[in-house]
C-alpha cells in the first residue's frame, strides 16, 4: 500500500529537517514524500534538496497560501493513502505510518484513519504541553467545533476525488470544512487508531492567539453552515472547557 505524505513549507529552515528525517526513518517501505514549498527565501530549499530521496516529489513556487499548497500536494500525490505532515511537525515513532497502513488493511471499509497528537514546546521537543486525543470523536461533534487532528489523519486518495479539494476562501479552517464534507456530507467511513502519531510544535496558525481563535471559530461555523449542517457560535464555543482539560491531562514525556 503506497502512502503519500504531503508537507507544505515556507521559510521553514529551523524545523524542516526534523520533518524530513521523521519521514525518511519510517519503517513502512512505500512512502512518497510530496514537498510543496511556497518559494522560500531562507535556507529551506537547500535543506530539502540535500535530503530528497528517490521517489520524493519537490516543487517550489509561489502559491495562494497554505491550502492552495495542500491542493497542489494532493494533485501530485500518487499513493493509495494520503497524509499531511506540517513542516514543523514530526512523527512520534518510526513505525507510525506502518501502524496506519495495518489499520487500513484490517478495516478495508475505512476511508479515513486518524490517531492522536501531542503539542510540544518549540524549545524542548520532549516537553508535552497538550494531548489532542481523538478517542471520543464522533462525526456529530463537528457541529460543536470538534474534529480529529488533521496531521494524524490519513485518507484514501479516493476521498479527495469524491469530495474535492481544500477551500481557498478560508484561512484557518479549510481542513475543518474538509472533515465536514468527508464525514457529514459524504458519510465516509472512519477508524480511530489509539496511539499518538504526531508531535506538533506549539504556536501554529490555529493556536497562535486570541485573534486566530476568534477567526477559527467563525470559520468553523461557516464551514458547517455552508455544507447544510446547523450550528452556531455558542455550540462551537462550548468545547473550550474540554480543550482546557487537555492542558491539565497531558501525558508525561
Amino acid at each position: 500500500m503506497k502512502v503519500s505524505v504531503i508537507t507544505v513549507c515556507y521559510n521553514s529552515e529551523k524545523t524542516i529537517a526534523s520533518t524530513l528525517d521523521s519521514i525518511a526513518s519510517q519503517t513502512h517501505d512505500n512512502i512518497e514524500h510530496v514537498i510543496v514549498d511556497g518559494g522560500s527565501t531562507d535556507g529551506t530549499i537547500n535543506i530539502v534538496k540535500q535530503k530528497l530521496r528517490d521517489g520524493d516529489v519537490f516543487v517550489s513556487e509561489p502559491d495562494e497560501g497554505l491550502y492552495d499548497a495542500m491542493n497542489k500536494g494532493v494533485d501530485l500525490a500518487t499513493g493509495d493513502i494520503v497524509g499531511v505532515l506540517n513542516s514543523d511537525d514530526f512523527y512520534e515513532s518510526d513505525d507510525a505510518v506502518a501502524t496506519v497502513v495495518e489499520m487500513f488493511r484490517h478495516t478495508p471499509e475505512a476511508d479515513l484513519v486518524f490517531g492522536d497528537v501531542v503539542f510540544v514546546s518549540p524549545d524542548n521537543l520532549n516537553k508535552v504541553i497538550r494531548l489532542y486525543r481523538a478517542a471520543h470523536f464522533r462525526p456529530w461533534k463537528l457541529r460543536f467545533g470538534w474534529m480529529p487532528p488533521h496531521p494524524a489523519t490519513f485518507v484514501r486518495k479516493s476521498a479527495y476525488e469524491r469530495v474535492g479539494k481544500y477551500r481557498l476562501d478560508m484561512r484557518i479552517a479549510a481542513d475543518y470544512d474538509m472533515f465536514v464534507r468527508w464525514l457529514l456530507v459524504a458519510g465516509l467511513k472512519w477508524q480511530y487508531l489509539d496511539r499518538v502519531l504526531v508531535r506538533m510544535r506549539a504556536g501554529g496558525v490555529s493556536t497562535s492567539g486570541i485573534r486566530s481563535s476568534i477567526r477559527l471559530n467563525r470559520e468553523i461555523v461557516r464551514a458547517c453552515r455552508d455544507n447544510g449542517i446547523y450550528t452556531n457560535l455558542i455550540f462551537v464555543l462550548s468545547k473550550i472547557p474540554f480543550k482546557l482539560l487537555e492542558l491539565i491531562r497531558r501525558p508525561k514525556p
